[in-house]
């Protein structure tokens, strides 16, 4: 069974795809103007979520913008370091 689903929607409709704690789960949406990717990965039990602004074509800064807990419990959570 994954273990992520990710979405996506545009003028074609939706369209999903599925992730497990092996291969997690990676999206982009680019503009002309650079782009957002976002990741989500495994940690043990507890997932991660990675997200950060990339250049696209050219365009764009790379920062990184989040790098933690899907929870959002930051409070006394360590950074996964387990092959990130």
């Amino acid at each position: 069974m994954a273990r992520y689903r990710g979405t996506l929607r545009g003028c074609r409709g939706e369209a999903s795809r599925l992730g497990h704690s092996s291969s997690g789960l990676t999206a982009v949406a680019a503009s002309w103007q650079g782009a957002v990717r976002v990741e989500l990965y495994a940690c043990g039990d507890r997932d991660f979520a990675r997200v950060s602004l990339t250049p696209h074509h050219g365009a764009g800064v790379e920062r990184l913008l989040f790098d933690g807990p899907v929870s959002g419990a930051l409070q006394s959570i360590k950074r996964c370091e387990e092959g990130r």
